[in-house]
């Protein structure tokens, strides 16, 4: 009985096999197109961050190969503004029970690399048709405010024939 257990657990073992590999480590990683000369002004994100690609073995059918650099776009894509990932690492990692299912995967992980201006367009895109953007006198966006399409069109009357009224109105 006990040895049918130890041969019945060393049988598991075999028959799900997993494995997991370093593929590279990094020090600045782009799918995207990185303009070199704002290189400056681009800031370190506060946490890691991590993309992944994975594709499946069904009975012995692949769905698909893993693409590094599917993983990679999916971690820039993740964060807004995001044009690169540093010190990071690619893994590639896989399992498969014979015959019956198994998945291959690239996992990128690193720390965000955001140009400010890009970020604050994204965040701009977010906003909805109808809605009333306040900014600073630097032109960065203190408070965004979702509006009906009526309450819109009437505030729009009001602040074109009182700016300085709807302003203060708004500001609180």
């Amino acid at each position: 009985m006990k040895t049918s257990r130890i041969i019945l657990s060393l049988a598991l073992v075999f028959i799900a096999a997993s494995c997991s590999y370093r593929v590279m480590d990094f020090t600045l990683i782009s799918s995207k197109n990185v303009e070199l000369s704002k290189f400056p002004t681009y800031e370190r994100g506060g946490e890691r961050i991590e993309g992944e690609d994975t594709k499946s073995i069904i009975i012995i059918i692949p769905t698909g190969r893993p693409d590094g650099k599917e993983a990679i776009d999916n971690a820039i894509e993740s964060t807004p503004g995001a044009v690169a990932l540093v010190d990071g690492v690619l893994t590639y990692k896989y399992f498969y029970i014979p015959y019956i299912y198994g998945e291959y995967t690239y996992i990128i992980e690193g720390t965000p690399l955001i140009d400010p201006a890009l970020a604050s367009a994204e965040e701009l895109q977010k906003v909805s048709d109808y809605s009333v953007c306040i900014l600073d006198k630097e032109g960065e966006l203190v408070k965004t405010i979702e509006m009906e399409e009526e309450e819109y069109y009437s505030f729009r009357e009001e602040a074109l024939n009182a700016p300085r009224k709807t302003y203060r109105k708004m500001k609180n």
